[in-house]
């Protein structure tokens, strides 16, 4: 079996509405503690995905699935790196160190695993590009950046050599607000300790779209009070760039051009969309080309 049929359950999985216990806990202060806490909220996230997984699908599991003999291993590797990026953020922050959450992920077999695998590690790398405004310290940003990078490799091997899709989306990932990381991250999390320490984000409504593919409309769902009557646009987040298109009785004209991995959101601007003026979003939408540059069909 593909794993590219997967992508759409995965993707659906974004759909979960967030954490209400955290986005009440916001916090107006981003320094460079808030900011390695934000990037260890996100490492144990990911340490949590990868213990559970692999505890759970061994190599017959993978194979049974249409995965290299050889995938297991591989992820055995990333989920140490992911555990190291945990110990190493836990020794720099030290007694203000954010605990581990309890999480619930969507995966039911090994192909399932491998794809929410790439959309994480892909969130990941957008969440340390678009982090890395905040940061003040040379050390922080240093680290950041190698992190940053060994996530990026995690997304583009699990793309490519795993999931027999493209290992990029373009010459630019796409930055990442907090916001809408932590929009993301959230689908995952059931419960935090009350006494990890307050991080200066909330979750916007959660947005799903319904079979999307470029060049073709999509039926968009979330909830949004008070927009009934503004005009709402949909942005498409494709490397450093937004793509634009009008939001009509809820559905939406998905732009052609689209390739890889993009975000979308729900917005009153047409022209910029920020946290200031998203209604809901992101979306994480899969669109994967083959080596000529041409979608591939999911």
């Amino acid at each position: 079996m593909k794993t590219s049929t997967f992508f759409p359950l995965i993707i659906a999985a974004f759909s979960v509405n967030a954490v209400p216990q955290l986005e009440k806990r916001a916090a107006p202060v981003i320094d460079d503690t808030t900011i390695l806490n934000y990037a260890l909220t996100l490492e144990h996230l990911e340490n949590a995905f990868y213990t559970g997984g692999l505890a759970k699908f061994d190599e017959a599991a993978f194979v049974e699935c249409g995965l290299p003999v050889w995938a297991r291993g591989r992820f055995v590797e990333i989920g140490e790196h992911e555990k190291t990026h945990v110990q190493l953020l836990q020794t720099a922050l030290g007694s203000a160190a954010t605990k581990p959450c309890n999480y619930s992920f969507p995966y039911t077999d090994a192909g399932s695993f491998a794809a929410l695998s790439q959309v994480l590690e892909g969130v990941g790398t957008s969440a340390y590009t678009g982090a890395a405004q905040f940061i003040t310290s040379k050390a922080v940003l240093t680290t950041a950046a190698s992190i940053l990078a060994t996530e990026a490799r995690h997304a583009s091997w699990i793309g490519s050599a795993v999931n027999k899709g493209p290992g990029w989306s373009g010459a630019f990932d796409v930055p990442l607000s907090l916001n809408e990381v932590f929009t993301l991250a959230a689908s995952f999390i059931t419960s935090c300790p009350s006494t990890n320490p307050q991080l200066p984000v909330k979750a916007f409504p959660s947005l799903t779209f319904s079979s999307p593919a470029p060049g073709k409309e999509s039926t968009l769902t979330f909830n949004a009070t008070g927009t009934s009557s503004t005009p709402l646009f949909v942005s498409f987040f494709t490397g450093l760039s937004q793509e634009f298109a009008p939001l009509k009785n809820g559905k939406v004209a998905i732009p052609g051009d689209l390739l890889g991995t993009v975000y979308a959101v729900v917005t009153t601007n047409g022209t910029m969309a920020d946290d200031s003026n998203i209604v809901a979003g992101p979306a994480v939408l899969s669109f994967p080309f083959n080596s000529d540059g041409n979608l591939i069909s999911q």
